[in-house]
């Protein structure tokens, strides 16, 4: 079941939660193929709507063609992607998320699946409420906690495959090799959420 009812911004914060009492802790997913899940800065956002144009210069560096290709991006479900697991990391990007229809330019990507050593689903103790935790390497909890220190209140796309999964704002600096997604949905949608993360 994909994710349908997301907050609009999803938030980032610090830390790893365990399970709470009446909610078995799961296991987690190891990402499965490290080369084809990307976490891009967000430049743009678009809301879901027709498609005015061809979607050319999905990679481009210049912004009117980002601009065109947003516009042209057909987000349709059952249409295939062309860029499907070959988009070009260090140039910008064209996406959308599927489920809930927005669209996105997104930036060169600075982290990599290979750079997540973990992703569960948990029930966080304080609130209750589900939350998606990713564990980092060394090396990217290094990274991740750099560009997060210097991009407070904007937001990240994590990409499998040229797809948008999510795209939560960073709520601070994030240190410690630990992250959590909050947001509006269930536990068995963020555990799927964490699947889609570590590759399905």
């Amino acid at each position: 079941m994909r994710i349908l009812l997301l907050a609009a911004v999803a938030v980032l914060a610090t830390g790893c939660s365990p399970g709470i009492a009446g909610h078995a802790v799961p296991k987690g997913f190891v990402v499965k193929d490290g080369t084809v899940l990307r976490f891009r800065p967000v430049l743009t956002e678009a809301p879901a709507g027709p498609v005015a144009g061809p979607a050319a210069g999905r990679q481009s560096t210049d912004p009117a063609a980002q601009q065109a290709a947003l516009l042209g991006f057909d987000c349709a479900q059952g249409e295939p992607d062309p860029l499907d697991g070959r988009d070009d990391p260090a140039l910008p990007l064209v996406s959308c998320d599927r489920a809930q229809g927005t669209k996105y330019v997104l930036g060169p990507g600075f982290l990599s699946g290979a750079d997540v050593s973990r992703v569960d689903a948990v029930a966080d103790p304080r609130t209750g409420s589900p939350v998606i935790t990713l564990s980092f390497t060394a090396k990217g909890a290094q990274t991740w906690a750099e560009w997060t220190g210097q991009n407070v209140g904007k937001q990240v796309a994590m990409v499998l495959k040229s797809r948008v999964l999510t795209a939560p704002a960073v709520q601070s600096a994030i240190t410690g090799g630990e992250t959590q997604i909050s947001g509006k949905f269930s536990l068995p949608e963020a555990r799927q959420l964490a699947k889609d993360i570590a590759g399905g």
